[in-house]
């Protein structure tokens, strides 16, 4: 027997196993998904109000969720406020500080401290992820994306998906879209 210490689930036919009451919920979206379709296994994922995009062997990410830590929910508030305003490109340092009611340089150290990430560093995080789960579902181009996640333009986007993800927006959605996903599958 091989354990897989990093996986969420790992399927060794006819066996299922999975990492615990969380990853049970991933193990079950891939049984549905094997059975009756990406499509189908989206729409469960959607009433349950989850993430379907957690493969077996892979951790999910979610900036938000990451930037909630238990011991310190201090700048939970600005999260909230940061993911409603991503689309504003003039989202700086300097205006969370101001959001949060600190001097600037003060608001660095401290997110940082609380954080393990620079503020800036953070911001970029959010707008990829908040880039991924719309390009994932939604049906704008990539340009419109990129706007409103706060990139600006489809260049920097692509840039930033690069270093962070290592792939492009459009190859991203390529792999990963609902949309296209549910068009391979009206064409079988």
């Amino acid at each position: 027997m091989k354990v897989e210490p990093d996986a969420i689930f790992v399927r060794d036919d006819p066996i299922w196993t999975s990492a615990g009451v969380s990853a049970g919920i991933d193990l079950s979206l891939a049984m549905v998904q094997d059975d009756c379709g990406h499509s189908v296994a989206m729409q469960v994922a959607r009433q349950l109000i989850i993430y379907m995009k957690r493969p077996g062997g892979q951790s999910q990410f979610s900036e938000l969720l990451q930037s909630q830590t238990t011991d310190s929910p201090a700048f939970d508030e600005l999260h909230l406020w940061i993911a409603k305003n991503l689309h504003d490109q003039r989202l700086t340092v300097d205006m969370l500080a101001t959001h949060v009611n600190m001097s600037p340089r003060n608001f660095a150290r401290s997110y940082k401290t609380k954080t393990g990430r620079t503020p800036a560093k953070a911001l970029e995080l959010f707008r990829v992820e908040a880039a991924r789960r719309l390009l994932e579902e939604a049906k704008l181009d990539v340009d419109q994306i990129a706007r409103r996640c706060g990139f600006g333009d489809e260049e920097r986007m692509r840039a930033t998906f690069k270093r962070h993800l290592a792939i492009s927006p459009r190859d991203y959605r390529r792999r990963f879209a609902i949309l296209s996903s549910t068009n391979a599958m009206r064409q079988k």
